[in-house]
């Protein structure tokens, strides 16, 4: 998303197990200034019209498009997964997002996988609208690092035009977050902003909960002048409604003060 300023939006898996209502109700009650849709398994996300419906009850835009690339999605607008970016890049444009968010494809994923960075590039061509791949992890077996990803996770080895920043992936991966986002220089699109503790799974805790430094990857983007989009992508699965709802604002005024977002 263009502008002179970064946008702070609200990541719908942020409030799982609750349905994709209440994510626009709680991003609506906080302030967050949008929302990143995850389509999921929650089958209103699955179904564009009505979220854009969802949006324009509570007033909160979708900002971007997630699309439904993880193993919990496995079976979402099908199973191959070309024509589910495609679905993505459709729902993106009917919901005026101009992000779609994708995870790099799976190492079985051969054929997907060859033809992966000729057809985001071609996609975003047709589409106009950004698809940004994100860095992901490895797993690590006996100290050795195994890609699930073809190529591989690290996506700044990649051409793609535009880049996703994840930095609770980062935790999983041991690297360094504040760098990853210099090495994706220009190409950084879009951030996931969430914290881990570099315990090797994907934890997406509250920021400045961890060892992220998030701090840090907030206040380079805000002095390099970063104005996309910065999804807080947290996990409140265990959190009641009450808990979930302060997490989710003490993380907001955690982006605007860092980020120097009033």
């Amino acid at each position: 998303m263009s502008g002179d300023r970064p946008v702070v939006g609200l990541s719908s898996a942020s409030v799982f197990p609750e349905p994709l209502e209440s994510a626009f109700e709680l991003a609506a009650d906080l302030g967050y200034d949008g929302l990143e849709l995850m389509v999921w398994t929650d089958p209103v996300s699955q179904q564009p019209e009505r979220v854009r419906e969802l949006s324009h009850k509570y007033g909160v835009p979708v900002l971007s498009v997630h699309a439904p690339c993880l193993l919990l999605t496995a079976r979402v607008w099908g199973t191959e997964p070309g024509p589910k970016l495609q679905r993505s890049v459709r729902a993106a444009r009917l919901l005026g997002a101009d992000t779609v968010v994708i995870h790099p494809p799976l190492a079985w994923q051969r054929r997907y996988a060859r033809e992966f960075a000729r057809g985001v590039r071609a996609l975003e061509d047709e589409s106009q609208v950004a698809i940004a791949v994100e860095n992901m992890f490895p797993v690590y077996v006996g100290g050795r690092a195994i890609s699930s990803f073809r190529p591989g996770w690290d996506v700044t080895e990649q051409p793609h035009r535009h880049l996703t920043l994840d930095t609770s992936h980062t935790s999983v991966s041991r690297s360094d977050a504040l760098q990853l986002a210099v090495e994706m220089g220009d190409r950084l699109r879009h951030v996931h902003i969430a914290d881990g503790s570099g315990k090797g799974s994907d934890e997406h805790l509250v920021p400045g909960r961890g060892d992220q430094r998030c701090d840090a990857v907030l206040e380079y983007l805000a002095a390099t002048g970063f104005d996309g989009a910065i999804i807080v992508e947290v996990s409140t699965r265990s959190r009641t409604r009450e808990q979930r709802e302060s997490d989710l604002a003490e993380a907001l005024s955690f982006v605007r003060r860092h980020a120097r977002v009033a």
